[in-house]
């Protein structure tokens, strides 16, 4: 394992003023999206809209890193360039999504465990082959209450981060850069407080089982949800009030020799991800504190898109602009629309 190497794609990946866009959706995520923008899902409509934000000019200013899917990685540009030269031209690393998706937890279904460490090694071997520079990997965690009790469960924290534990070490031992996203899901009615005090457990729990399993702590990026309200809690809360909850946290669980942590949009929209970000950057914090947005980067140049290549530059346009919005953040410089 060479840490040295592994620390400075760290470090690229989240460089002052840029963030990772992610676009590793699997094909039923990416058929989903666009049929809800009114384009058919196909191999080849599904190559158009990534290549139509992978060749955005100016991309690279913005955006360090970009997550891909499997489908992606190997796709071409109508040109016959692959994804990963397009990429690599503009000076942004190609990453990849490793994991497989979830599946309900032995004992307690209404929790979630992600698939994919079976023959993970062999698939990180041929990802960085094929020009990849990071992986990633996501856990999901659900609050709520089933059958009176309350969840997440001890059980099912210590399952998602033995496994975000053990894929790190893979990558790593791949020449990868282990994203390691725990995401703690917004969708309930629990409240900020709720949510600050799972995401705490979660990343405890987390960084444990890293140093257990010996994962190099400067060769990763940290990819997880900020600290708010449920979407059906009814509580209401300012980007001041999301970075204070969020860094109480984060200072009292993120080791130091972290680098960066990458932001999760989990569902927030384009604006209130963007003033959130900024939020937390409104003061210097040991860590560098940045974005890796899916939805949050790509809602707007999709709706201007609508898969007719006459749209291609308005679309391109909206993506550069949520980029530099999110740029801005990072830097706390960002201006509220």
């Amino acid at each position: 394992m060479d840490v040295a190497k592994l620390n400075e794609v760290a470090k690229k990946l989240v460089a002052p003023g840029k963030g990772i866009l992610a676009a590793d959706e699997s094909v039923a995520t990416a058929t989903k999206k666009l049929e809800k923008a009114g384009v058919p899902s196909t191999e080849e409509s599904r190559r158009d809209y990534r290549q139509m934000l992978l060749t955005t000019p100016g991309l690279g200013e913005y955006i360090s890193g970009v997550i891909l899917f499997d489908e992606t990685i190997r796709q071409k540009t109508a040109g016959g360039r692959s994804f990963v030269d397009v990429l690599t031209a503009a000076g942004i690393l190609p990453g990849i999504k490793v994991d497989q998706g979830t599946k309900e937890m032995e004992g307690s279904p209404e929790e979630k465990v992600t698939k994919g460490l079976e023959g993970l090694p062999e698939r990180l071997a041929e990802y960085a082959k094929m020009g990849a520079k990071f992986a990633k990997w996501r856990a999901v965690i659900t609050i709520g209450e089933f059958a009176g009790r309350r969840i997440p469960t001890d059980a099912n924290i210590r399952k998602n981060a033995k496994d975000l534990a053990a894929y790190a070490k893979m990558a790593q031992e791949a020449g990868l850069v282990p994203i390691v996203e725990p995401e703690v899901l917004m969708d309930g009615a629990n409240t900020m407080a709720v949510c600050a005090e799972v995401s705490t457990r979660v990343l405890t729990a987390l960084f444990k089982e890293l140093k257990n399993a010996g994962v190099a702590i400067e060769g990763i990026v940290l990819k997880t949800n900020m600290a708010v309200p449920g979407k059906l809690s009814g509580e209401k809360a300012t980007p001041a009030q999301v970075a204070e909850a969020t860094l109480a946290v984060f200072n009292a669980v993120l080791p130091k020799e972290l680098l960066g942590q990458a932001f999760l949009s989990g569902g927030q929209n384009d604006v209130e991800a963007t003033a959130n970000l900024d939020a937390m950057n409104s003061k210097p914090q040991p860590w560098k504190l940045t974005f890796s947005y899916g939805r949050a980067l790509q809602d707007a140049p999709l709706k201007a898109w609508v898969g007719k290549p006459e749209n291609i530059p308005a679309a391109q346009s909206a993506l550069l602009k949520r980029a530099k919005m999110n740029s801005l953040a990072t830097l706390g410089k960002y201006q509220r629309e």
